[in-house]
């Protein structure tokens, strides 16, 4: 079975976006995250796109020597055209979290602009569950 094209855009994107290099460069964060970016982290904290692109590169998993984001069960749905749902499991330093995400191209753009990260959520998962 093949995979639409948006949801294997956003998935490579989420994945980026937990990549070291990615993390420490607001310019490469920048071309990810939609100017209306929202999360609500798994400290339960809410970030903007200017909070997110200012404190990244200090965040966890941004440092290239230390602890890395694992990612299991990556899933992605297409909700609407332009419109994907992102879904996984995540391990950093021990902390697991699930997480969800919506990656949209921005309004008015054209087919063929790319997708950027909407809104994240990060739900902390306790010790001893699955």
């Amino acid at each position: 079975m093949t995979q639409d094209p948006d949801i294997a855009e956003a998935i490579a994107g989420e994945l980026r976006l937990l990549d070291p290099a990615v993390r420490v460069s607001r310019a490469g964060a920048a071309e990810l995250l939609d100017p209306d970016f929202v999360e609500v982290g798994s400290s339960g904290r809410r970030w903007t796109y200017e909070e997110m692109l200012a404190e990244l590169p200090e965040m966890d998993g941004a440092a290239e020597d230390g602890p890395r984001h694992e990612t299991a069960e990556v899933t992605g749905t297409l909700l609407a055209p332009g419109l994907v749902h992102v879904t996984y499991d995540s391990v950093l330093d021990g902390r697991r979290s699930r997480r969800s995400s919506l990656w949209r191209r921005p309004p008015g753009a054209t087919a063929d602009a790319p997708l950027r990260l909407y809104y994240h959520q990060g739900t902390p998962v306790p010790e001893g569950r699955v």
